[in-house]
Order: structure tokens, then C-alpha cells, then sequence
């Protein structure tokens, strides 16, 4: 299967996520309606064809885009949805960071320079509840598989990223949930104690294996790029 530009988006059924923060002590409920997620990362082969651009510091078109920022990750997503005629997702005010004037006017979830209208069927990053619900897939355990069958970590990567779906899917059809690159997810961390630092899941091709768990939460400041953060796009379902 040619995974370098194919956008898969897989259906994810509704459900209920229960979120944790070992740093706090605090967990949280969170109840989904059914979504789409990308079966994969982002590639460069896709990233570069919707934006004319190759950030990455590897290179490979099935190898997935890294060195991209939130900043980068949101836009891309507007940038998707405008080549498949779909609404943005996103409004981007024009003295935000890297926001080039007005995409939308109608958003409804405003943080930080950006508004997401939640009734666009756009292209959007997934919230963080959505991401850790589509990563368990209905498991329990901290991962849904045996570590080395189902991601790219420290232990067997050699110290290197790797081609997007060379590790077993998740029980819905996700790859690469877990290492090979850090996932954005839409949220805020915690606004109160670090500003608009962004949630990263997942884990990395760098990371030892506790990071590695669909629990585990990571944060970054939005305009942050390194070589072992990606994303991939989610939609939400019309109701």
C-alpha cells in the first residue's frame, strides 16, 4: 500500500476516555461523539504536497513529517481542507504566530490566536481525549500490543525514525500510535502553570519505553520543531 500521500482516516466509534496527569494527581472523564483519525502520521510526501514545503531533517516521502511546529500542524490541517473542498477548521487572527490573515470568521473554541469551529468538517488536530480513546481501541492496558510489535522506541529503532505503518496496528486500524514521532493534539496543557504550551502523545523513535504508553502526556511551547514531533489530521462526523 502506497502510504505516502494517501490520507487513510479511519472512523472512530463514540466513547468514553478517562484522562490522567501524574504530575497533579488529576483525572478526568471526557464522553466523545464518533470522529475520523488518520490511520497514519502525516508523511513529508503529504506534507509537501499540500504545502509546496519539506521541513524534516530526515528524508524519505514515507517517513513521517517532523520538525513541524503546532503552528505548523493547524495550518497544514486548513491547508488540507481547502485541497479537498472542505470548510478550514480553523480561523488564524492575523497577529498570531505564522497566521498570514483571517481563514475563518464564524469559530466557536478561541485559545491563543486561533478559533476552531467546532460545525466545520475540516481538517483539525484531534483533541487529546480523542487521541488517547483511538489509541486504546477499546484496550485497557497501557498499550494496546507488545512494545516491539506495535512501535518504533529507543529499544529497536536504531536511534532513527521510520516509514509510517511498519509496525502493527492498533485494533482499529491505527498505526504508529505510539513511537516513531510525538503526536499535537489540540489542548492546552495546563494554562495556569505553563501558558500556551500544546499536549504532545505518544511518544517518539527517541524515547525509552515508559514513554511509550497511551497515557503518558508531554508538553511543548506551539512554535516548537523538533526531529521526533509530527501529528496526524482528525475530522469530526456530521451529526
Amino acid at each position: 500500500m502506497d502510504t505516502s500521500t494517501k490520507n487513510e482516516m479511519i472512523a472512530v466509534p463514540p466513547g468514553q476516555v478517562t484522562l490522567s496527569d501524574r504530575r497533579t494527581q488529576r483525572s478526568w472523564q471526557v464522553d466523545l461523539a464518533p470522529y475520523r483519525l488518520g490511520a497514519f502520521p502525516v508523511t513529508q510526501a503529504l506534507y509537501a504536497q499540500v504545502t509546496g514545503v519539506r521541513p524534516s531533517s530526515a528524508e524519505g516521502d514515507r517517513l513521517p513529517v517532523e520538525g513541524v511546529s503546532w503552528w505548523d500542524a493547524v495550518r497544514f490541517c486548513n491547508a488540507l481542507s481547502r485541497h479537498e473542498g472542505l470548510p478550514p477548521a480553523y480561523l488564524l487572527h492575523a497577529d498570531s504566530e505564522g497566521a498570514g490573515g483571517l481563514d475563518r470568521v464564524d469559530g466557536v473554541d478561541t485559545t491563543d490566536g486561533i478559533e476552531w469551529d467546532t460545525a466545520a468538517d475540516g481538517y483539525r488536530l484531534p483533541t487529546e481525549a480523542e487521541w488517547e480513546h483511538a489509541c486504546r481501541a477499546g484496550t485497557t492496558g497501557p498499550r494496546y500490543g507488545p512494545l516491539d510489535d506495535i512501535a518504533w522506541y529507543r529499544g529497536n529503532s536504531d536511534e532513527r525514525i521510520h516509514d509510517v505503518g511498519g509496525k502493527q496496528p492498533n485494533p482499529w486500524g491505527l498505526h504508529d500510535m505510539l513511537g516513531n514521532v510525538w503526536d499535537w493534539c489540540w489542548d492546552v496543557y495546563d494554562a495556569e502553570v505553563y501558558g500556551t504550551y500544546r499536549v504532545l502523545r505518544g511518544g517518539g523513535w527517541f524515547d525509552e519505553h515508559w514513554s511509550c504508553r497511551a497515557s503518558a502526556r508531554r508538553r511543548s511551547h506551539p512554535s516548537y520543531q523538533v526531529d521526533d514531533v509530527g501529528f496526524r489530521v482528525a475530522r469530526s462526523t456530521a451529526t
